[in-house]
């Protein structure tokens, strides 16, 4: 791993790092959510440069997309306070 590729990885550990703090510290949940969606698109970047582009798809479809898709659609269903 050449000395850019060093850098781009450092800095995406720190996003990843700065992105979990605002998910910890979010007072709105739809924040948390979206900075957790935000780690698991670091995370799939990351494993580009670990050159492992099948695990990058997989993390950035399941762990960015649905995973974040699901969890807005379930507050949506928790605000709306209708019981099936």
């Amino acid at each position: 791993m050449n000395s850019v590729m060093l850098g781009i990885a450092a800095l995406l550990a720190v996003a990843m790092l700065g992105a979990a703090f605002v998910t910890i510290m979010a007072k709105r949940p739809a924040t948390a959510m979206l900075a957790a969606g935000m780690i698991s698109l670091f995370a799939s970047v990351m494993f580009l440069l670990l050159a492992a582009p099948d695990v990058a798809m997989t993390e950035a479809a399941i762990g960015s997309g649905l995973t974040t898709f699901l969890f807005f659609f379930v507050l949506g269903r928790v605000r709306g306070g209708k019981h099936d």
